[in-house]
């Protein structure tokens, strides 16, 4: 430090020369909700507001003839809800939908594991090649992809059943068999949703330190015991987050049967959120709301439940 800087370092500050103050805090809290304001207002208008009148709306009895007189709306406390369990199309669509996230959520992690695993390895060439391949169908329309794996499942003219008439096998009618339409949504569901996980399962395996592997193989351990031992339990985060978001979106499924089977054939891929979508459409105001509810209630709870069983344990 020259002798310039020691006598400038000295030398007292002038008033002019102070640090200015800082706002008060309600004038920085004024400010920060003038911010806010906008996304505030639409959160409330289209997010808050709705849910709390859909919660009313599910302890009344309003239909769609009751919006000309809305003070002909009765208060039925639970009575939409034990009606619920009482209506043989609801608890069919709930054991559908229960079926769909029982066998498409494991189905789903363990394509997407097994193939971020492939990709992880270094034995396949053209990784990014097949990142991208394996990515593609969660980008593109479910709309189109149902249409698509419509015409691959027809019974006649679908590519699927031509190539097992090559083998000298008769394919079913995948779709239109009560037997096989739901079991069909599950593996297009499967297919169209594990490039997503595989992607964040790549980015967790990748994320684990390779001189544990290394550690593992000095100790004697086959591929599968590292697997089980070292991979599992550093993934288990990542785990949990893929099963917690494909659980939800596989409740709520509804453009797969919207567009492939229409709830059939007799109601054996109806899901919850069409049977929903169908009572709102009905009019059946009251009802449908209660119904969404249930199924909130569910979401919630299998997402308790993964936590419980994939969370970190002490």
């Amino acid at each position: 430090m020259t002798a310039v800087d020691v006598k400038s370092a000295a030398a007292p500050r002038k008033v002019g020369d102070r640090p200015a103050k800082r706002p008060p805090r309600w004038r920085r809290a004024v400010t920060g909700w003038a911010f806010a304001t906008p996304f505030t207002a639409l959160f409330l208008v289209f997010m808050a507001l709705p849910v709390v009148a859909s919660l009313a709306m599910s302890v009344t009895d309003l239909r769609s003839t009751d919006l000309r007189n809305p003070l002909a709306v009765n208060f039925v406390g639970l009575d939409n809800y034990a009606r619920l369990f009482g209506d043989e199309l609801f608890v069919r669509s709930a054991v559908n939908t229960l079926v769909f996230v029982v066998v498409g959520v494991p189905l789903t992690m363990v394509l997407a594991l097994g193939a971020a695993s492939a990709l992880n390895s270094g034995l396949i060439r053209f990784r990014a090649l097949f990142r991208v391949g394996f990515y593609l169908p969660v980008v593109t329309s479910i709309v189109a992809i149902a249409v698509v794996w419509r015409f691959l499942l027809d019974p006649e003219a679908g590519l699927v059943n031509n190539l097992l008439r090559l083998v000298g096998v008769d394919g079913p009618a995948w779709l239109g068999d009560t037997s096989t339409a739901l079991p069909s949504l599950i593996v297009m569901a499967a297919w169209r949703n594990f490039g997503f996980l595989m992607v964040i399962f790549l980015a967790g395996l990748q994320g684990i330190p390779q001189h544990l592997y290394e550690a593992a193989t000095l100790d004697g351990a086959g591929r599968w015991q590292q697997f089980r031992n070292v991979t599992v339990p550093l993934l288990r985060p990542t785990l949990l987050f893929g099963a917690v978001v494909t659980g939800i979106g596989f409740l709520q499924v509804f453009e797969e049967p919207f567009v492939m089977t229409q709830g059939g054939p007799l109601s054996s891929t109806l899901s919850v959120s069409y049977h929903i979508y169908n009572q709102f459409g009905f009019g059946n105001y009251g009802y449908a709301a209660a119904a969404s509810y249930v199924l909130f209630v569910a979401i919630v709870a299998l997402s308790v439940l993964q936590f419980r069983l994939l969370g970190e344990r002490d």
